[in-house]
């Protein structure tokens, strides 16, 4: 792997040659020993003996000193253009000292091993001996031969649902046959007097093939074990732990609850069946992960007053983690059932949702230190490759092995790659973030592991970010997604990042990614506005870029002939986009915090909001303007103005020849709400002396 000390030395040491240690672990394991005993943290850039290293840390006397590890070998060092990485290995080797992320609040759960197994009896049985030292079994037998000998409790019926996740699963079944397996004594007299053979070896009648003789229950000694007159019953049972070895999967998600296996070819599934038994040993006890979310209600654009809005979060988990509450105007989050994938923050449009496993802080001051040390070593043109930790880390370095060996180009020099925890978990923020801090590109790896809504999610976001760059004249494709879950299919993939040239900011931002989705939106969007090529082109410095629908930016149009200024959408709102005007019948509205929710457009009695995703260019985008307004309704009483002319005519319009609005009631409509209390008193006055 060729090396230039000084080239990395220029970005990282101030301009000075770093000594190079190239058998480290061998030979000049002394170096590594006399690092760690020094102060501040040692970054280890080989990721293939970090064992290694870090058992030798613990027994090196008075070191003290972090360690961290960083690959460059494979992400870089073994490539075609490995001697033109240096910026990119001065720029991992800079991210790798970043501070640790802030620790997340954490999810915990508890297993106590009770497992059910879900399948044919003789199948489920098989599985139960293997499990049984270590687990509590109880069977769901879904028919066929069992053993003799009852070594398990094996329930039977028809089964229900299963819902829950690790150390909280609740199944439920109907127990509906003639035979209560508790009570059954497997002494087969059943089996041998039925003439229909309707009662098979997992002890339970075929009532299809069953013809009313009742042979069985004459023969059977177990008391009640055979009833046909037996109600069926509805029963439900908790488990810590499932195995599903059904065709069809109680389960059917894409990213089932943790401690929930299914295995439809039953123990003939090799590898994977041997994975998940070792698995389930292992899940006995209490246990926690990361809270990888974190969600403020009051900038949810989800519903308002009983109206759902933006409802991509619930669309796009495929853990079904996230549910509708719009009683209560917001969503329901399940942090047993996340999985970190992500994705609900990337389509979120108000941030509502954040991702915390990195927080979006540490991961944008990541990728601001990546491209400035890259840019400082003499990089240009570089790509952020964004992909997960697991198969998609997996995969890259599985392609400089192949680059090493002469089989493949291996990762370009100006690829970056940024390992995640879900290659769902960034979206608009953090891509044009890093666009404005000087990528010329970037792309996501996707490896076949992702649901298909998280790649329509992510391909969506962007094609807006897209629309975006090209609208403000920045030419080129800065957006891909690469999918590839083979070396030679990533290295094809890779290859074409380079076959267009894009056009850039003149400058690197240096601003700083915040919490707020939307306050990192508006400065990477102002930086990108002020060197767009477009806008200097523009006539009036003004610039309205289409997006499609779905976009988190745009306007809204008012049919002003069916509005009435109820001002039903300015309570709707979530982010303060529509307001009133205090003084005047006046809706106002502020381009900049429009989510295109669409609360407003479902919200409004008359259908005359409609939704025009775009993205305004121009420092009005900031400013309130004034949609719709009209001529206040003086009262007749004392001639004080409310509501609207438009308004009020089409009240008294509704309710003229209504019962309750006859006469003096249908008037104090007219009357401000004052005036309509002193009108219905002094009525009430003159009927009592009338009646004197």
């Amino acid at each position: 792997m060729p090396l230039d000390p000084e080239t990395i030395g220029a970005a990282l040491a101030e301009g000075k040659a770093l000594p190079l240690h190239s058998t480290l672990c061998r030979r000049e394991a002394p170096a590594f020993q006399q690092a760690v005993r020094g102060d501040g943290e040692v970054v280890v850039a080989c990721t293939q003996e970090r064992a290694l290293f870090t058992e030798l840390a613990a027994q090196t006397e008075g070191a003290t000193t972090p360690i961290r590890f960083v690959n460059i070998r494979e992400t870089g060092g073994w490539s075609r253009d490995a001697r033109q990485a240096m910026p990119k290995i001065a720029a991992l080797l800079a991210a790798a000292a970043l501070p640790h992320p802030e620790p997340v609040a954490t999810v915990p759960y508890a297993s106590q091993g009770r497992l059910l197994i879900v399948g044919p009896l003789e199948v489920a049985e098989q599985a139960a001996a293997l499990l049984a030292d270590t687990l509590d079994v109880t069977i769901f037998s879904t028919g066929g031969v069992g053993q003799q000998a009852r070594r398990w409790p094996v329930m039977a019926g028809r089964a229900g649902s299963l819902a829950g996740w690790l150390g909280a699963f609740t199944f439920a079944w109907t127990r509906d046959n003639p035979i209560d397996l508790d009570l059954c004594t497997r002494c087969n007299a059943c089996l041998a007097a039925c003439p229909e053979q309707a009662i098979g070896l997992d002890y339970q009648i075929d009532l299809a093939r069953c013809t009313a003789h009742r042979d069985c229950e004459k023969v059977c000694t177990a008391a009640g074990a055979i009833d046909f007159q037996r109600p069926p019953e509805t029963l439900e049972a908790r488990f810590d732990l499932v195995l599903d070895l059904g065709a069809r999967p109680l389960i059917d998600w894409h990213a089932p609850p943790q401690g929930y296996f299914h295995l439809p070819d039953g123990l003939a599934a090799g590898a994977q069946a041997s994975q998940a038994l070792m698995h389930l040993r292992e899940m006995v006890g209490e246990f926690e992960k990361p809270k990888f979310f974190d969600y403020r209600q009051a900038l949810c654009a989800h519903s308002r007053n009983e109206v759902v809005g933006c409802n991509a979060c619930v669309e796009v988990c495929s853990a079904h983690a996230i549910s509708s509450d719009p009683a209560r105007q917001r969503i329901v989050v399940e942090p047993h059932l996340c999985v970190g994938c992500g994705a609900c923050t990337t389509v979120c449009p108000t941030g509502a949702l954040g991702y915390t496993y990195p927080r979006a802080p540490e991961q944008g001051r990541m990728l601001r230190t990546l491209l400035g040390r890259y840019t400082a070593a003499g990089g240009r043109d570089a790509a952020i490759l964004l992909h997960s930790k697991s198969q998609g880390q997996a995969l890259v370095e599985r392609l400089g092995r192949e680059a090493q060996l002469g089989r493949a180009q291996g990762v370009p020099a100006r690829v970056i790659p940024v390992a995640l925890w879900h290659a769902a978990s960034t979206g608009l923020d953090l891509w044009l973030s890093a666009i404005a801090f000087g990528a010329s590109q970037v792309a996501v790896l996707t490896t076949g592991e992702e649901a298909p809504a998280y790649l329509d999610a992510l391909r969506r976001q962007m094609a807006i970010a897209q629309d975006l760059l090209r609208g403000l004249g920045y030419g080129g494709t800065h957006f891909r997604l690469v999918e590839a879950n083979t070396p030679q299919a990533l290295d094809a993939g890779l290859a074409t990042l380079s076959g267009t040239r894009q056009t850039l900011p003149a400058e690197q931002a240096r601003f700083a990614v915040g919490t707020d989705k939307r306050s990192t939106l508006e400065l990477a969007l102002d930086h990108l506005m002020a060197h767009a090529p477009a806008l200097r082109q523009a006539p009036d410095g003004r610039l309205a870029i289409g997006l499609p629908a779905g976009a988190p930016f745009g306007a809204i149009e008012v049919d002003k002939e069916a509005c009435t200024l109820c001002l039903a959408c300015v309570s709707a709102c979530p982010a303060g986009a529509l307001q009133d005007n205090p003084s005047a019948p006046q809706l106002r509205f502020i381009e900049k915090n429009c989510v295109q929710c669409g609360l407003c457009e479902s919200t409004c009695p008359e259908d005359a909001i409609a939704l025009v995703p775009r993205l305004l260019a121009a420092a009005q985008r900031r400013q309130a303007v004034v949609l719709n307004e009209a001529k206040p309704w003086a009262c007749i009483r004392c001639g004080k103005p409310f509501g609207t002319h438009k308004a009020i005519e089409a009240m008294l319009g509704r309710l003229a020849g209504h019962a309750m609005f006859e006469g003096d009631a249908l008037e104090r409509l007219k009357m401000c709400s004052d005036c309509r209390v002193i009108d219905m008193f002094t009525a009430q006055g003159e009927m009592k002396i009338t009646d004197r």
